[in-house]
């Protein structure tokens, strides 16, 4: 074969869909091993678990066990004692409902067994591991990205921002909207002074704009800052402009530092209806607004939005203030001025 027909975008194309063909039957075949793999880890801690209750031999029979099954299969990793006993709390943690065991079987053998033991290892009931189980298979999280939501107490945020979302879009577009929103929002990763302005978060979440976009979640694209709009001949600027691949609509993100006021709403009711006729192609869905404050009364804010007729979420965030932390760990004036006054008492 020449150069010419190497080149060809028919022979390109061939080779491009039997590579992807490739892919796919590696895919299906890891996820097969690793099924077959935690089918027999489940097995073994059943077993486990139950020789240990029912026949009181003790947890020292572990150690044993460890000992002979790698004597028996030296070429076969996962039979540590550590991994034993990390099988059998695996099992007895989704059996305490026993008549759902099955189904949580299925489910925890779609993921490697490293993010399994990281699960059930943080958290603190079954509903929350199989939400960190179900995200995982939907977003193929790394076990490290996973480790990155545990730690910021994704399931305890998600779905928590109050919104009028109900009485303004369709179901269940309106469920995903309510899903896709958390409260608080979190934004350690900004290094900000004291006294914060709107505009010096505004540049810095754009600034770190992938950990903002993990902060947010899955089906955000980015697409502007200060994004101006013009309404009556008057010039109008959204602080962040987004879109949502799975909602298929334009997000509107308004920063306010300080705690959340009815008049924030009707502003950002305003912005909505503007892009919805600027912005908003006929394949769009209607634009959702997300208002991110400091602080924020729950009733003040369902009041706001109760007459509101664009969808509006309003949330909370939060982010470790440096400066905060450096003058907890210094002592007070009255501190330093009661041991100085005990120095000079004592010469």
């Amino acid at each position: 074969m020449n150069l010419e027909q190497i080149n060809n975008p028919e022979y390109l194309n061939w080779v491009s869909l039997l590579k992807e063909k490739i892919q796919k039957a590696q895919l299906k075949t890891a996820i097969s091993i690793n099924t077959e793999l935690l089918d027999l880890y489940w097995e073994l801690g059943s077993s486990i678990s139950n020789k240990i209750k029912e026949a009181n031999w003790g947890t020292s029979i572990v150690e044993e066990l460890s000992k002979s099954l790698k004597s028996d299969f030296p070429t076969q990793k996962g039979f540590s004692r550590s991994n034993l006993f990390s099988m059998k709390k695996w099992v007895e943690f989704y059996s305490s409902e026993s008549q759902e065991t099955k189904k949580f079987q299925q489910l925890v053998g779609q993921i490697p067994w490293g993010h399994n033991i990281l699960i059930i290892s943080k958290a603190k009931s079954i509903e929350e591991a199989l939400f960190y189980c179900k995200k995982t298979i939907e977003h193929n999280w790394s076990r490290s990205i996973l480790t990155l939501q545990i730690k910021s107490s994704l399931y305890s945020r998600k779905g928590k921002a109050i919104s009028n979302f109900k009485t303004t879009l369709p179901s269940p577009h309106s469920e995903l909207a309510t899903e896709t929103l958390k409260d608080p929002y979190k934004f350690d990763f900004l290094n900000l002074q004291e006294k914060v302005l709107e505009k010096d978060i505004e540049k810095q979440l754009v600034k770190n704009i992938t950990s903002f976009l993990l902060e947010l979640g899955e089906g955000f694209s980015f697409v502007g800052q200060q994004v101006p709009i013009k309404i009556d001949q008057n010039d109008f600027y959204l602080d962040l402009l987004f879109y949502h691949i799975k909602l298929r609509c334009y997000i509107v993100i308004e920063l306010k530092t300080t705690e959340f006021k009815a008049e924030f709403a009707g502003k950002l009711n305003l912005y909505l209806s503007a892009v919805d006729d600027i912005l908003k192609t006929e394949g769009d869905n209607p634009t959702i607004g997300l208002l991110l404050c400091q602080s924020k009364s729950k009733i003040i804010a369902e009041y706001a939005l109760r007459g509101m007729t664009q969808p509006i979420g309003i949330a909370e965030y939060e982010f470790n203030n440096i400066f905060k932390t450096i003058e907890s760990k210094l002592p007070t004036i009255e501190k330093i001025e009661t041991e100085l006054t005990t120095i000079i008492s004592e010469k």
